[in-house]
């Protein structure tokens, strides 16, 4: 069945899009709003300000990919042409690997679609300990209903995949908490592709959603554009400086874009809103800038199951289990929530952490191999306080981030859950991702090898996909960035509205959190422009 490519009928019905990879001479841009990034945040933002009848210029560093870019579902094509850095951004050090996206859509694209409402207890927790005001869970409820019902969002009606259906056992083996994933699809073939964006459009990532709703509503986009420097004068952006990059979005291609716009909205992520700021050298009286940026560290089990996964195959993530979230002391290690990668070659490869004939032999038992992952919440507990953005002499951003004993005594209660899980699932055998991990032959001998890892960087792997905080809210500007509506706190006209906004991580993969959140603010700020506009 042939699938439409969206964009090839926008815009030649008239959809104002630009690459800038095309410029041969600077460019100028004028707008009521200019949208800075176009994922979860920017793509809702976008398509409701469009609505209130803004001029709406939404710039975007990464490509425009479609679903006709997508047919190949190719692992390296996606990496390469969808991700921060080709899928080889790190913290610092380089001990957390970091999956983000950089293209139209943003990280949407090329997500694993699953949507959890913000959990009761972090809103509860911003609302007393970080002051954040308007985001309890009653207030946000009407939100996150809004923006399920906009992008498709419930729970996987079809059986797991054989990986996920392995956590299922396991769980209700063991008599833990286990959950249907709610996934933001509509007409999915379960395909299980999702990373490399979705060939037949059944993901609502704001690529094939809020944004074409925008430009049809007259909204503009321009691509391939790397916004380097907002301009302040008179405590507000005067304007914003860009540069066009070239076709693969690594080098400059020459143009310089100057955007001049009455309002400004920040939805570049938390490494990349933070750096802009830094590197424009925003107000930032109390050194709140890039504080406070949360990860969820992520951590895996693999194992080797007597009957095919085939774990590259169906909807990635359609079960979880928050047995280890919420319900347990988590005084002494951070709470987490268990999940199931999908198990892409590549990614898989890496997640063995081997290389030689121990790879060879680990990836060609790749059909029986399943894996789950924990998602370490961070930011509730003093020794878990986030890592910090900072700018390189190139203005670049970098991700420092460090691990106290808490969060490796997390880790640890992490790879025995999971293995624990496994086993009880029928595994034939476990391994933790762990330079040190060695397969075990039951539950007894994983637990003793577990016991005895060192945990250390470098040795203990670990991964995120999820990046919060670095522009923190709440209403006392000592502490935060912007107040709870995301106004920054010194720019008259700046807004930032992503997932850089939250206070902590959420304990759940945040892109529902994100959409209900920057829903909320929109209509707010289409609200204030519409007034100013009025009384001017």
């Amino acid at each position: 069945m042939a699938i439409d490519d969206i964009y090839t009928a926008g815009i030649a019905s008239g959809w104002k899009v630009h690459d800038a990879s095309t410029f041969r001479d600077d460019q100028q841009f004028e707008a009521d709003v200019a949208i800075i990034g176009s994922g979860a945040g920017g793509g809702t933002t976008a398509e409701i300000l469009s609505q209130a009848g803004l001029k709406v210029l939404i710039l975007e560093e990464g490509p425009l990919k479609t679903s006709a870019s997508f047919k190949d579902m190719d692992e390296s094509r996606a990496y390469a042409d969808l991700y921060q850095e080709a899928a080889g951004r790190a913290s610092s050090d380089g001990a957390v690997s970091i999956f983000q996206g950089r293209a139209v859509g943003g990280t949407t694209v090329v997500n694993w679609t699953s949507s959890f409402r913000t959990p009761t207890e972090t809103l509860k927790h911003w609302g007393a300990a970080h002051g954040v005001k308007g985001m309890s869970p009653d207030e946000m409820a009407p939100w996150f209903a809004q923006m399920e019902e906009r992008l498709g969002v419930a729970p996987w009606g079809q059986a797991p995949n054989a990986n996920n259906a392995a956590l299922k056992r396991g769980c209700d083996k063991l008599g833990w908490e286990v959950h249907v994933i709610p996934r933001n699809v509509r007409g999915c073939w379960n395909s299980g592709y999702c990373g490399y964006g979705c060939p037949v459009n059944a993901k609502q990532s704001m690529l094939v959603s809020t944004i074409p709703s925008a430009l049809r509503n007259g909204a503009e986009l321009v691509h391939h554009l790397r916004v380097q420097k907002l301009n302040f004068s008179g405590g507000k952006v005067a304007s914003l400086d860009g540069l066009a990059l070239d076709a693969e979005c690594l080098q400059p291609g020459g143009a310089r874009v100057t955007v001049r716009a009455r309002h400004y909205v920040l939805a570049g992520g938390a490494i990349n809103n933070p750096a802009l700021l830094l590197r424009s050298g925003a107000p930032d009286p109390h050194q709140r800038l890039g504080k406070r940026t949360c990860i969820h560290p992520v951590n895996m089990t693999v194992a080797q199951m007597p009957e095919r996964v085939d774990g590259f195959y169906g909807a990635p993530q359609s079960i979880a289990s928050d047995e280890f979230q919420w319900k347990h002391d988590t005084t002494q290690q951070p709470g987490f929530k268990l999940e199931v990668p999908p198990l892409y070659p590549s990614l898989t490869s890496a997640i063995f952490g081997a290389h030689g004939r121990t790879l060879v032999e680990d990836m060609s038992q790749l059909p029986y191999t399943q894996a789950v992952l924990a998602l370490l919440r961070d930011g509730f507990h003093p020794d878990s306080p986030g890592g910090t953005v900072r700018i390189d002499s190139n203005g670049m951003p970098l991700l420092d981030y460090d691990f106290s004993d808490y969060l490796w005594r997390g880790f640890k209660l992490a790879y025995l859950r999971m293995a624990e899980a496994q086993f009880a699932a029928g595994a034939k055998r476990v391994m933790p991702a762990h330079l040190d991990g060695r397969w075990s032959d039951s539950w007894a001998q994983a637990q003793a090898q577990i016991e005895a890892l060192p945990y250390k960087k470098f040795r203990t792997a670990i991964f995120t996909a999820h990046l919060m905080g670095g522009c923190a809210m709440g209403e006392d500007a000592q502490q935060s960035v912007a107040d709870s509506f995301g106004r920054h706190h010194q720019v008259e006209n700046l807004t930032i509205n992503d997932g850089s906004l939250f206070p902590t991580s959420i304990g759940a993969n945040p892109q529902l959190s994100i959409y209900g959140m920057a829903a909320k603010n929109a209509n707010a700020l289409a609200d204030a422009l519409g007034r100013a506009r009025a009384a001017a």
